[in-house]
């Protein structure tokens, strides 16, 4: 099992990931509060339920940038005791509050867009000074939602994008306003209204849109099926990986993580089966996209087609068998090494004896074939022994 990180490589981009997140968000926040200000009071003023809608919007921007702010300062902190996995999902969260804002904006804003259709006495139209407001709202929005996705593209970062939306969502909003209150204007009050039903309804859509991307990162939903293809092919290119299965992914925030199993030829060393597992985990992070860490569990066969190998016993059962197998045998002393491994179901065993110098040829095969059947009759042995491989090293002076 290897699991790798670099925190070295991070923490830049992380510190700097999250001044650009607040400098980005300090300016939508200070545009917000500046138009909010403007299109409550023009709207209130010059009587234009659009412009007072799109105002009800803009201040649950305000409330959404301090969301993204709060969010991305914690989701930039490094791992830590509590949370070995970092904050990055601390943006998923803070995207589901952003989508949920904008869904109860929408439903506030429909209410009372409805209210008011439903009544035509209170059907008015606005002055026309609110044309010129509107025309303010829809230019400030739309720069902010041009910033912001800039940004967002610029960082990888799915919350700054729902932040982005947030504002085009309101310069779309702001385009339907200033039709409506144009024809408001020009004699046809009820556009006004109608304006402020369609903004919430599209406002809606997009919260929903959010939302439901978000919850399935909160329950870890895969990467999309080509990516997971992409990093299959990358895992398979690495050399001495022979198959890759149980690959699984999620998301964390704006990364992806992984694990793999990897089949591996059978009777490689430790160190061997370990550096196959640096090489895969390189490859899959730099190649396969936004995954930053996989976790790559090795295996010496596939071990969803094979005989299950977790109720064999382990080395100290073992070496007590071949002990009691070998009682009285001058070979127990001569033992240097026992290699075990663990294949279809069995345990196969290599063992290494110093030579004995008085003997060669027929005599060593004859007492590897008489070691070897004491093995093979041994209680203890007998169920789980597969091939046994008896090897002699000359001994040296």
């Amino acid at each position: 099992m290897a699991t790798h990180s670099d925190d070295s490589a991070d923490a830049p981009r992380d510190g700097s990931r999250y001044r650009d997140t607040r400098r980005v968000t300090l300016t939508g926040a200070a545009v917000n509060s500046g138009l909010a200000v403007t299109q409550l009071a023009s709207g209130w003023l010059l009587n234009s339920q659009a412009l007072i809608a799109d105002g009800v919007h803009t201040v649950s921007d305000l409330v959404t940038d301090a969301v993204v702010l709060v969010a991305a300062g914690h989701a930039a902190a490094s791992p830590d005791r509590n949370h070995p996995y970092g904050h990055g999902r601390i943006e998923t969260l803070a995207t589901v509050i952003v989508g949920v804002f904008l869904a109860l904006a929408g439903v506030a804003i429909a209410w009372g867009a409805g209210s008011r259709l439903l009544g035509p006495e209170e059907l008015t139209g606005p002055a026309p000074l609110a044309i010129a407001f509107a025309v303010v709202t829809l230019v400030a929005k739309e720069g902010m939602y041009q910033y912001t996705h800039r940004v967002a593209r610029r960082l990888g970062s799915r919350m700054l994008e729902a932040n982005a939306w947030h504002h085009r969502t309101d310069a779309i909003s702001s385009v339907i306003v200033l039709l409506a209150v144009a024809g408001a204007v020009a004699g046809w009050p009820w556009l006004d209204a109608a304006a402020a039903l369609v903004v919430a309804g599209f406002i809606l859509h997009i919260a929903g849109r959010l939302v439901w991307r978000s919850a399935a990162e909160l329950i870890d939903t895969a990467l999309e099926p080509e990516e997971v293809e992409r990093i299959h092919r990358t895992i398979l290119d690495v050399p001495g990986v022979k198959d890759a299965h149980m690959l699984r992914t999620r998301r964390s925030g704006d990364d992806a993580v992984a694990d793999v199993h990897v089949q591996v030829a059978p009777m490689i060393s430790v160190s061997e089966g370990h550096r196959i597992a640096d090489a895969v985990h390189q490859a899959v992070t730099e190649d396969a996209g936004a995954v930053c860490d996989i976790t790559v569990h090795v295996d010496p066969e596939n071990d969803e087609d094979q005989a299950a190998s977790s109720r064999l016993p382990l080395r100290p059962e073992l070496v007590a068998g071949l002990r009691e197998a070998w009682s009285g045998f001058p070979e127990l002393e001569a033992l240097e090494h026992l290699s075990l491994h663990y294949l279809g179901g069995r345990v196969h065993a290599t063992v290494t004896l110093r030579l004995d110098p008085g003997l060669s040829g027929t005599g060593l095969e004859g007492r590897a074939d008489l070691l070897t059947r004491q093995l093979r009759e041994h209680p203890a042995l007998k169920p789980v022994l597969g091939q046994v491989t008896i090897l002699y090293r000359p001994c040296t002076e």
